[in-house]
């Protein structure tokens, strides 16, 4: 196949100032902070009021585990799609806001990675590589490859694995807000060898505190979210924690140096243009490093598939789209 030039495609305007080399600077982050540390006011709890989600169920997946999974039938005739979420949360949220738009490429299939959301649980130390094969197992049983594997955060990753480790069931990678790597300065490496206390963090009540500022600060940015706030806060405190602490010291770990040169399937990279947990400069280095690759900026923080659902489900639908666009080509 012939390899198509780099190119931007903006989906909005990148907020000025505040930043080096593209990166949000410490005024940003230290804004955030202050938000964050606010008094709670009391709130009594509600019923937990899901949005609108395609149907859920449990597929045993032999040699591996039950794997929990939404699956939308698509509208349109392209290749299967697998979405997978990032650390610390479940498929649907992630992906909620985009499930239906991304049907309209071609069905969809978006799993629980093990230790997270209703995801397996096993007594085996999580590894990038092991949620890698639990996918490809996944698909191997639905009889759905070579699938476009839409990885976000931590799934971008385990979207690389799968491709090095089982090319045959891959046609294509989309790659969103995530990096080659999280272990190039000291700083990163000890912030992901630290998961210990993220552990213990998400054992304590105190996790219930830091959802619920999480929550707040997201509210405030897209009120309409209010409505399932029960729901949400229950989705995060579904992952197991120890499971979630070794999943970050996993990702601290993980460096794609040695192999993303050898990626030979179409990619789109998308760009969070304000992410302060996977910086900009690290998302373009990844893009930078592919060969087949359409890059795509979206302005927001890591937290963008739930502060800004439309413009994330139009970032990932445009990014899927020029993938299997090129999948055709090529096979054409």
């Amino acid at each position: 196949m012939r390899t198509m030039p780099r190119m931007a495609i903006g989906l909005g305007r990148a907020r000025p100032g505040g930043a080096v080399n593209g990166d949000p600077g410490w005024r940003d982050s230290w804004r955030r902070v202050r938000r964050l540390v606010r008094p709670l006011e009391p709130r009594e709890p509600g019923p937990p009021v899901p949005p609108p989600l395609p149907p859920g169920r449990v597929i045993a997946v032999p040699g591996r585990g039950e794997v929990f999974v939404r699956e939308a039938r698509g509208a349109g005739d392209g290749p299967a799609i697998v979405l997978l979420h990032g650390w610390t949360m479940s498929a649907d949220l992630a992906w909620w806001g985009a499930y239906e738009r991304v049907t309209a490429i071609g069905p969809v299939v978006a799993p629980d990675l093990r230790g997270h959301g209703r995801g397996m649980r096993s007594l085996e130390r999580f590894t990038l590589e092991a949620a890698a094969d639990d996918v490809a197992a996944l698909v191997r049983g639905l009889d759905l490859g070579p699938v476009v594997v839409c990885g976000f955060s931590m799934g971008g990753p385990v979207a690389m694995l799968m491709w090095q480790r089982h090319p045959e069931l891959v046609a294509g990678l989309v790659l969103m807000s995530t990096a080659l790597e999280w272990r190039h300065t000291r700083r990163e490496r000890w912030s992901w060898y630290a998961m210990g206390l993220v552990e213990r963090v998400f054992r304590s009540s105190f996790s219930t505190s830091l959802i619920d500022r999480f929550l707040r600060d997201l509210f405030e940015q897209s009120p309409p979210l209010a409505e399932h706030r029960d729901w949400l806060r229950g989705e995060y405190r579904r992952g197991d924690a120890s499971a979630i602490a070794e999943a970050g010291r996993a990702t601290g770990r993980y460096d794609a140096r040695p192999f993303v040169g050898s990626i030979d399937v179409p990619c789109s990279v998308v760009v969070t243009t304000r992410d302060h947990l996977v910086l900009p400069s690290k998302q373009r280095a990844l893009a930078a490093a592919l060969d087949d690759v359409v890059v795509f900026e979206l302005p927001g923080d890591h937290d963008v598939p739930l502060t800004s659902i439309e413009a994330f489900s139009e970032a990932a639908v445009a990014a899927l789209t020029s993938v299997v666009q090129r999948i055709g080509v090529a096979t054409r």
